[in-house]
C-alpha cells in the first residue's frame, strides 16, 4: 500500500509499504480522509519529540520510519471480533491508545494512561491506504455527513476536551487567545458546552473575522491594548502558544479566576508567579482528548454548524504532505487541510 513515511525532519516520503497487520480486538480501515496538526509540523521542523510525561511508561519519540496520521476518518474493511461496526461504516478514529485498567483510565481520563500512545507518533498511522485501530477508539461518523467534514472530528475533539478543562459556566466572560484552527475548535467547544461570551484576541485579518463568524461576542487585535481592555474575565484560554502570552493571559484574569493553557510554546517561558499566588488565579492545562467522551460530540458539533467550512481548506493527495508540513511550521496555514490516500481530493459524504 502506499503511505507518507517519516523518516526525520524535512524527510517525508511517500513509499510502497506492506499492510498492516490486524489485531484482536482492531478494525481494518481503508483511510478516506487524513489530517496534520501542529505536533506534526512540529516534527517535520526539527525532529521527534519526547514529551516528558509524569506516566510509568513515558512516552517517547519514536526512533525509526513512522507512517504519520493521527487525525482520519475511515471505512471499515475488517471488522474486530466483537466489534461494534460492520464492514462499510465509516468510522472517525481517536488518536490515542489508554488500557483501560490504570488508575487513571478509572477515573475516565483515558488522555493520561499509564501506557497511552498516540497512533501516527509512537506507532504507524492513518497517512495511508490501510491502518488498523483498537475498535474501541472508533466513532461512526453520521450518515450524510461530507468526509472534509468528519476529517476534523480528532482536532475538534481536542478543542472540545480544552473547553471541557477551562469549566466556564453560564453567563462567564471568556478571553480566548489564539483564533488559529486550534483556537476555532476550543471557541466551538465553549459554545456547546455553557452560555459564555467569548472575546478573540489575534492579529487583524481572516482569522479575526472567522472568529466573529463562529459566535464570538467580540474580537481584539493583539497587543499591550489588549491586555488593559480585557482585564476582568472569569476564564482566560491561551491557544496560542505565543511567547509572553501565558503572563498576558494572567494579567487579563480576574482575581481568584482561571486560566488555560492550551499553546504549546517552542521553548520555556518565565510565568509571575507573584501574581498567581497573590490573586489565587488556578491555572488548568489541557492534552489531546477522552475518545468516549469528547469524539461522538466532536461530530455533532461539526454536523451542527458552520465550524467545518470555516476552518477547512482543501483535500491534496499523499505527495503534497511535504509542502502543506512546511507551510503548517511557518505558520502559512489558516485552517486545516486534509489528504486522501486514494488521490481523491472531490468532496464525498458517507
Amino acid at each position: 500500500m502506499r503511505a507518507s513515511v517519516y523518516h526525520g525532519a524535512h524527510d517525508v516520503r511517500v513509499e510502497d509499504v506492506p499492510e498492516p497487520v490486524r489485531r484482536p480486538g482492531e478494525a481494518m480501515l481503508r483511510v478516506l480522509r487524513s489530517g496534520v496538526c501542529g505536533t506534526d509540523a512540529t516534527e517535520w521542523s526539527s525532529g521527534p519529540k519526547t514529551f516528558p510525561v509524569n506516566r510509568v511508561h513515558p512516552v517517547t519519540a519514536h526512533s525509526g520510519p513512522m507512517i504519520l496520521g493521527h487525525e482520519f476518518v475511515g471505512e471499515v474493511v475488517e471488522a474486530a471480533e466483537d466489534g461494534r461496526f460492520a464492514l462499510g461504516d465509516v468510522v472517525a478514529s481517536g488518536a490515542g491508545v489508554s488500557c483501560g485498567r490504570c488508575v487513571r483510565c478509572l477515573q475516565g481520563r483515558t488522555n493520561l494512561c499509564d501506557v497511552y500512545y498516540t497512533l501516527g507518533l509512537n506507532t504507524g498511522g492513518g497517512m495511508a491506504e490501510y491502518v488498523s485501530v483498537p475498535d474501541g477508539i472508533l466513532t461512526r461518523v453520521p450518515a450524510g455527513m461530507s468526509l472534509d467534514s468528519a476529517g476534523l472530528a480528532q482536532p475538534m475533539a481536542v478543542g472540545l476536551h480544552a473547553a471541557r478543562r477551562a469549566g466556564a459556566s453560564d453567563g462567564d466572560r471568556v478571553v480566548l487567545i489564539g483564533a488559529g484552527a486550534i483556537g476555532s475548535f476550543v471557541l466551538a467547544g465553549l459554545l456547546s458546552l455553557a452560555d459564555v461570551e467569548v472575546t478573540v484576541v489575534d492579529f487583524p485579518g481572516t482569522r479575526l473575522d472567522r472568529a466573529q463568524r463562529l459566535g464570538a461576542a467580540g474580537t481584539v487585535a493583539a497587543g499591550t491594548d489588549a491586555v488593559s481592555e480585557l482585564r476582568g474575565a472569569e476564564v482566560v484560554i491561551e491557544a496560542s502558544g505565543a511567547p509572553g502570552q501565558l503572563n498576558n493571559a494572567i494579567a487579563m484574569v480576574r482575581t481568584g479566576g482561571t486560566v488555560l493553557q492550551v499553546g504549546l510554546p517552542s521553548r520555556q517561558q518565565e510565568v509571575d508567579i507573584h501574581t498567581l499566588v497573590m490573586r489565587e488565579i488556578s491555572i488548568v492545562t489541557t492534552l489531546a482528548h477522552v475518545c468516549g467522551d469528547d469524539l461522538g460530540a466532536a461530530l455533532d458539533i461539526l454536523s451542527g454548524t458552520d465550524l467545518a467550512s470555516e476552518v477547512f481548506e482543501s483535500v491534496h493527495p499523499l505527495e503534497d504532505l511535504p509542502e502543506q508540513l512546511e507551510l503548517l511550521a511557518t505558520g502559512k496555514l489558516e485552517g486545516k487541510v486534509l489528504f486522501d490516500p486514494r488521490g481523491a481530493t472531490t468532496e464525498e459524504r458517507t
